[in-house]
């Protein structure tokens, strides 16, 4: 017999403010009929979601509709309500109740009786079980959740300077509630340790562990077993009552849990992230009291020093250049899986291998769950948030942050206790960052250490994001050096704003292309056509009205002014919203290519970057490689050409062309065909080069050097051949003879938070582009659930096709296709070229190509 049970509570729940409620929780949790007209809700979800959903606040996210929403609203607490079904066998089992998160306190009411308190729960991070055995009963039991609002001060949810604060805090009950039944012995905190032999990679030792509590008032005794495939090993248990016990298995007690040929667990581009499935349960009397399941996988995470500055990181004993963006929840916390799922994809279609969490985000496992199956590594900490006034509403100490005083130092340290214990079963997660732009306080850091220590031994954790270079005060006042651990190896140092592609190449003293960038980037992503008619009213789209100014960041960066300036001083002042659509994209692509391509080439110096930001909290105009509507920018393609595995890059800054490869293999026989065009098409250089990679390396090749008679604007064209002279991938460059010149000295006051240009390089030469007619056939396949598209391009002219964008459209609505994977896009084709591009969507609607371009007739 199977007495374990657990079922999440997110289906028919109510919610309604307590300004419209007269009854106390005691009534509100006997009587049904009380909470009937309520808002109909979903949990997880906050009070501003449901608002929404229920159509009380419609389209919050268009034009400046979210001004409008009254905060007053929200500065009481809200009820949440939900019933639940038990059988007369069910009720007389032992039970208790799991609050994932609740934003920011709550009381607790079951069945007319308080069973949690204000006290008990009292933060969004923190995570808690109350035993409900004698609570529950036969039939309909009802649960009703006072939430109570974050207040200024508080250690909340927030968004720093990335949008608008939601109007609601994002107060309500936002991670699971699950109530789980059992027979008297819970599992709780089940754990798997792995210890890879890095010297073979062909064995592995594992520690499982897991907490047993016998909330019964008898010696329960029985047996705990865990299963793994095949192998199965267990422990005989005796517990007294009311009593907690940590229970191990090793591998020297159990010899089935040392692993002969592990499948390992990689990320992308370096093997398969191989998972593991661990069953335990506990028998007593041929009963099953309580089982759990959880997914692992295999792998050794270290970090390392380089020139004894600068950490990086390992996966199984390999070095990683980490190269990821900076991850956000939607703004109500309104992400559903199919989104995060088709994020995740993004991400690996960029060839990305990390994604930064800055805040415990995630309304559940999800987001772990897809980077563990598909090998993106995750960096998991707390948000400068807490560490700045501005944000956190009340005084803050300059070099520590929000979190200083004993009651605040025990609250986070317990937040973070909890959160580590509930995700350090996940592969993914690389190194836990305890702290953002500033470091813990002495007291704090220690009882992050000791929680390390007694729960997680298994990877490293940062100080600070922040830390090589602090002494520069690019964003604080303070040096960013801990008393325990020194610095933290890595930096944060900007830019956040429009910056050269020369600078990632030529900078070594801020952002550029040394170290690791924990957050940085070119500024302002402007999302394509359609989505800035999605989220702009029409009377502002064109000459750029105030709304597209809301849509941006907060503070420093609440205008696209840096954007449009380099768009007017580079490729003309654009004369309609068409024509700024195209060289908003064609700036997309230049300024973010370049960044990642400079931590490529330098790989010997480099060990990681993170473009900030990788998506949208909302529509908006900064900091995305794919908007809020899940449509790529130019600078998602970017990314993605940067990153390939194996590929040529042009240096910006020595103006050598680099070969790069990501691998962990040797490759041979290998060409570049480099060719530079002018303005006009006409060839003015062409060479080959043959040429072989060591393993994850990166070398120059070729001195492009000085050419004569280029034109002001002109093109790089690169191929990389493999010995068959198949074509392995290709670079496309538009470059100046007016290089851009920038100006490190240039007083941008108490955050130097980019590095501007004196002087812009010239691409006008590009609006007189001549006319090219492209060929192209087409079809849709459907393939299960999604369509496949291929498409053949030919450019039947002699000049070059610039900068094609390839669309899918819905022939009912003609709204775009999203999200969709391209295997490339903003393509360049020369003279008399062909190519085949494919990609794949969801869904069997009737679609249309679209296909636009620079200069197609």
């Amino acid at each position: 017999m199977h007495k374990s049970f657990q079922i999440k509570l997110s289906d028919n729940w109510r919610i309604q403010s307590s300004s419209k409620i007269s009854e106390k929780g005691s009534e509100i949790s006997t009587r049904s009929t009380i909470s009937e007209n309520w808002f109909p809700a979903v949990v997880p979800s906050t009070v501003l979601s449901t608002l929404v959903a229920n159509k009380v606040y419609e389209d919050p996210y268009f034009g400046e509709n979210l001004k409008i929403i009254p905060t007053e609203l929200f500065k009481v607490s809200w009820w949440y309500t939900t019933s639940f079904e038990l059988t007369k066998e069910q009720s007389k089992e032992f039970a208790s109740l799991k609050f994932d998160g609740i934003n920011y306190k709550a009381n607790v009411w079951l069945n007319g009786q308080l069973i949690a308190d204000s006290i008990s729960i009292d933060g969004a991070f923190r995570i808690t079980s109350f035993d409900i055995s004698t609570y529950i009963k036969s039939g309909s039991n009802i649960l009703a959740i006072e939430v109570i609002p974050p207040q200024p001060g508080d250690f909340s949810i927030g968004f720093v300077d990335w949008n608008p604060a939601p109007p609601d805090g994002d107060m309500g009950v936002f991670r699971p509630v699950t109530l789980h039944l059992h027979g008297g012995v819970q599992i709780e905190k089940p754990f798997v340790q792995t210890k890879v032999n890095l010297e073979t990679l062909k064995e592995a030792d594992l520690t499982v562990s897991a907490e047993l509590t016998n909330y019964s008032n008898t010696v329960i005794s029985g047996d705990l077993v865990g299963t793994i495939g095949d192998i199965v090993f267990r422990k005989n248990i005796s517990l007294a009552p009311n009593n907690k016990e940590l229970i191990t298995f090793d591998s020297k007690e159990f010899v089935g849990l040392n692993f002969k040929e592990p499948k390992l667990w990689w990320p992308i581009n370096l093997g398969n992230p191989d998972l593991y499935d661990l069953d335990i349960k506990f028998v007593a009397k041929e009963e099953v009291l309580d089982s759990t399941q959880l997914r692992f996988g295999i792998r050794d995470i270290q970090d390392y020093w380089l020139n004894d500055i600068h950490r990086g990181y390992k996966v199984n004993g390999q070095k990683v250049l980490i190269k990821g963006g900076g991850w956000t929840d939607d703004m109500l916390l309104m992400d559903t899986d199919e989104s995060i799922e088709a994020q995740v994809k993004y991400v690996k279609q960029m060839n990305l291998n990390c994604i930064r969490l800055e805040g415990f985000w995630g309304k559940d496992h999800k987001l772990y769950d897809l980077c563990d199956e598909h090998g993106i590594l995750l960096m998991v900490g707390w948000s400068c948030h807490w560490e700045h006034e501005i944000h956190m509403g009340v005084p803050v100490n300059e070099r520590f942050g929000g979190v200083y005083k004993p009651e605040h130092i025990s609250h986070v340290a317990q937040a973070w206790e909890d959160q580590v214990i509930w995700l350090r079963n996940h592969p993914s997660i690389f190194v836990w960052t305890v702290a953002s732009d500033k470091v813990p306080i002495t007291e704090l850091e220690q009882k992050y250490i000791d929680t390390f220590a007694k729960y997680d031994p298994t990877r490293p954790y940062l100080n600070s994001t922040g830390g090589v270079g602090s002494d520069q005060h690019v964003i604080g006042s303070e040096d960013v050096i801990s008393e325990i651990s020194g610095s933290s190896g890595v930096k944060m140092l900007g830019p956040y704003a429009y910056t050269a592609p020369v600078y990632w190449f030529t900078d070594t003293k801020f952002g550029g292309a040394y170290g690791f960038n924990t957050e940085t980037g070119p500024g302002a992503q402007v999302p394509q056509l359609e989505s800035l008619k999605k989220m702009i009213p029409e009377e502002q789209l064109w000459p750029i009205g105030e709304s597209w100014n809301y849509h941006c960041g907060r503070y420093e960066f609440a205008d696209i002014s840096r954007f449009t300036k380099a768009i007017k001083e580079k490729y003309g002042a654009p004369s309609s919203l068409e024509e700024f659509d195209k060289k908003a994209q064609a700036m997309n692509y230049e300024l973010m290519r370049p960044m990642f391509e400079a931590f490529q080439v330098n790989k010997k110096k480099s060990t990681g970057i993170v473009q900030w930001m990788l998506n949208a909290a909302w529509p908006k105009m900064y900091w995305q490689l794919y908007d809020y509507y899940l449509n790529p920018t130019a600078a998602l393609y970017a990314t993605q050409k940067a990153c390939l595995p194996l590929s040529l890059i042009y240096n910006y800054g020595d103006k050598h062309i680099y070969a790069i490869n990501d691998r962990l293999e040797k490759i041979e026989n290998l060409t570049a065909h480099i060719r530079v065009y002018s303005i006009g098409s006409e060839i003015l250089f062409e060479d080959k080069v043959e040429f072989t990679l060591d393993p994850d390396s990166s070398k120059s090749i070729y001195a492009l050097g000085e050419l004569k008679g280029l034109s002001t604007t002109y093109f790089v064209d690169l191929r990389l051949l493999d010995k068959m002279g198949v074509e392995i991938s290709n670079n496309f460059y538009w470059l100046s003879t007016k290089e851009e010149v920038l100006d490190y000295e240039a007083d941008l006051g108490p955050f130097a938070f980019h590095t501007p240009s004196k002087v812009y390089a010239d691409f006008t030469q590009l609006n007189g582009l001549a006319k090219t007619r492209l060929e192209q056939t087409h079809y849709f396949e459907q393939d299960g659930e999604q369509q496949n598209i291929k498409v053949e391009l030919k450019n039947n002219s002699d000049h070059i096709a610039f900068l094609i964008n390839l669309k899918v459209v819905d022939i009912k609505t003609g709204e775009l296709i999203l999200p969709i994977f391209w295997e490339d896009n903003f393509i360049n084709l020369l003279p008399g070229e062909e190519r085949m591009v494919c990609a794949n969507f969801k869904g069997t609607s009737e679609a249309a190509l679209k296909v636009e371009g620079w200069n197609l007739e």
